[in-house]
């Protein structure tokens, strides 16, 4: 009888620790950039700041869903099915704050 070892449809590298590491402090140094910027930016109300932490989440989620999720790994059309949908998403939220600095400026 054959030895035949059991193996997942995508294999993640041998290095992923330090891939999840890394992408732990690039996360972490994200979310101090993201806290300062609100702080220093805390008087003014504009689009460029929505944009701005719109922005810094879009950069953080992909870390997330790409190394801790494994999507990175994944089949290219699993990826394209999950990716482009939020990538809309996104747009819609752009959509809506675009909307509604126009409706707060005629007011």
């Amino acid at each position: 009888m054959e030895n035949h070892e059991h193996l997942e449809h995508t294999e993640s590298p041998k290095d992923m620790k330090s891939k999840i590491w890394k992408t732990f402090w690039i996360l972490t140094a994200l979310t101090v950039v993201d806290i300062a910027l609100y702080f220093m930016l805390i008087e003014n109300h504009s689009m460029m700041k929505n944009v701005l932490f719109i922005l810094l989440g879009v950069v953080k989620a992909y870390y997330i869903v790409s190394i801790f999720m494994h999507m990175k790994f994944e089949a290219k059309w699993l990826v394209n099915f999950i990716i482009y949908p939020m990538l809309f998403v996104v747009f819609l939220i752009a959509l809506m704050l675009i909307e509604s600095t126009f409706t707060a400026a005629i007011r």
